[in-house]
């Protein structure tokens, strides 16, 4: 078929540096796939458009600087992507989701699964909108990305009718270059210094690094920081992984004392969200100095007496230039220490159940050798509630790999999606997802898209057969007999997983965990590593904010 709209879909991306895109098939968007197999972009079709988005958005974490692609047909295909849409839209991260529609000609008259996709997707992305016109869909792929990508990033959707994406050029059409990485804005100098003028006065000051340090890729002017103050920092968000796991300035388990005592909170890229419980936490009188690529985030919940907007690499550069050229001598050791000393103390008393021999298997047990077995070229995924809860504490974020979860929205069923593209992205690394059975559930079945393009991912289930954390709170507010749609049964996931080409394990004795994990890695397959764990009936909580 001559030159059509579908193949200046793919000429853009190509242009753009797109590697592939995330896909469930669809008639509306057929045309894309043909330009796709012209310019050499892999099709990876999915089984369901959710995971295509998901999918999208784990390619843009693990691949900075790059934007994760994804096609779905009309309708149902855009309704279903809209949940990964939305997680992208909470966790900022970049993509670009292609929409299908019926025919522009028909557009109000009732088409095969029409439906007003971009005033539905309007709220929850930072672009959307459509192209009518064939010659103009290399304009809005640009813009589409271009929206992506500034400030503070997100997701972008452009709906493409079929007629205009099967519908030949009038014209020649230039095919932009397009950049996918955020341009470098820098913060004004005098806020800079501000910001130094506060520290400078600091007894007890802290920093929370979080989502904006990793796309602003400012890992090194982060940590060279840190090296020449010694503030002691926590991670956040997509921030996890940005100060390695073996640098004496990461601190994990004295983050509520430390906020609820620093009289300086430094805010590098980290919203006052409800994991920082809104900022109400922190001292009325403690100085806020905040470093956001996006304005409109200065000030979340909580003002700030100090205010870096721009690129947070270029922010951290210009606080150590400042620091040398105001003859500034930061040096918060002192302090640090004192905190060091208590993370020892509280790591100590979490030991013991990490090496419980207890059957059912104790979670911090079935953690504790996840933990163990993690290498620092892996990338590893949480995908659950209790058991990622317990898992985050004590996995470490691998050193040249990464940790990928949901983030603020908590979507469950990203572990197989985001697995997906992380091997795609990555087939160097191997991939490792520790699920709860109750998030396996949502998008366990694409582990046949990992059997069908040779993706060796391994995903690890605590099995509890349970939502625990609902049914705890839903017995404590309501009684134990109470208790309702909360309990599911204690399925043979590995069994799923094997039926459908890969390996599977089924693991009841601690002692078995670590070989079933070795065996599970040897496969060469997509693999499922069942546990059966302790559950945990302790009726508590009640507020679910």
């Amino acid at each position: 078929m001559s030159e059509h709209g579908g193949k200046l879909v793919a000429r853009t991306l190509k242009a753009a540096g797109i590697e592939c895109i995330f896909t469930l098939s669809g008639g509306h968007i057929m045309p894309i796939y043909d330009g796709c197999l012209d310019e050499g972009i892999r099709v990876v079709d999915v089984r369901h458009e959710q995971t295509a988005a998901l999918a999208a958005d784990a390619w843009s974490r693990v691949r900075p600087g790059s934007i994760g692609v994804a096609a779905v047909t009309a309708g149902p295909g855009v309704t279903n992507a809209a949940t990964g849409i939305a997680n992208a839209w909470r966790a900022n991260s970049p993509m670009l989701v292609i929409g299908g529609q019926g025919p522009f000609a028909n557009l109000g008259k009732g088409s095969l699964q029409e439906m007003d996709h971009v005033s539905l997707l309007k709220p929850i992305t930072k672009y959307a909108g459509a192209c009518y016109e064939t010659e103009r869909i290399p304009e809005y792929i640009e813009l589409a990305v271009r929206h992506a990508i500034s400030g503070m990033p997100g997701p972008s959707y452009l709906e493409i009718p079929m007629d205009i994406l099967i519908g030949a050029p009038r014209w020649d059409v230039n095919i932009p270059k397009l950049r996918t990485a955020p341009p470098v804005v820098c913060p004004e100098w005098n806020s800079v210094v501000q910001a130094l003028r506060h520290l400078e006065k600091a007894e007890r000051p802290m920093m929370m690094v979080g989502t904006s340090v990793k796309w602003s890729q400012a890992q090194g002017p982060l940590n060279a920081f840190l090296e020449k103050t010694d503030i002691p920092a926590y991670e956040n968000g997509m921030g996890r992984g940005c100060i390695p796991r073996d640098s004496r300035h990461l601190f994990k388990v004295t983050r509520r004392e430390a906020i609820e005592t620093c009289d300086v909170i430094v805010l590098a890229g980290c919203v006052l969200d409800f994991r920082l419980a809104f900022g109400q936490t922190i001292p009325k009188e403690a100085k806020i100095i905040k470093l956001e690529m996006d304005n409109t985030l200065i000030g979340y919940n909580r003002s700030a007496d100090a205010a870096l907007v721009g690129n947070l690499s270029c922010g951290f550069e210009m606080m150590l230039q400042a620091m040398e050229e105001e003859h500034m001598r930061l040096d918060f050791s002192k302090y640090a220490d004192q905190l060091r000393e208590k993370e020892a103390a509280k790591r100590k008393e979490d030991e013991t159940a990490g090496h419980s021999d207890e059957t059912p298997i104790r979670a911090k047990r079935l953690c504790r050798e996840i933990a163990d077995f993690v290498q620092d070229d892996m990338i590893v995924i949480g995908d659950g509630g209790d058991i990622v809860a317990s898992a985050a504490k004590v996995i470490p974020i691998p050193k040249n790999g990464f940790w990928l979860d949901p983030g603020p929205l908590g979507t469950l069923g990203v572990g197989a999606p985001f697995a997906i593209a992380a091997q795609l992205a990555h087939p160097d690394k191997r991939v490792l997802v520790v699920f709860g059975d109750g998030s396996f559930g949502f998008n366990g079945f694409e582990f046949d898209t990992a059997v069908r393009f040779n993706l060796p991912i391994v995903g690890v289930v605590g099995n509890d057969a349970m939502w625990g954390q609902m049914l705890r709170p839903q017995g404590a507010l309501y009684g134990a007999d109470r208790v309702v749609a909360t309990e599911l049964n204690s399925a043979r996931y590995d069994e799923v997983v094997a039926a459908l080409g890969g390996h599977g394990e089924y693991v009841t004795d601690p002692a078995d965990i670590r070989p079933a994990l070795e065996r599970a890695f040897a496969s060469g397959k997509p693999a499922c590593v069942n546990v059966i764990i302790e559950q945990d009936r302790g009726y508590r909580g009640g507020s679910y904010i």
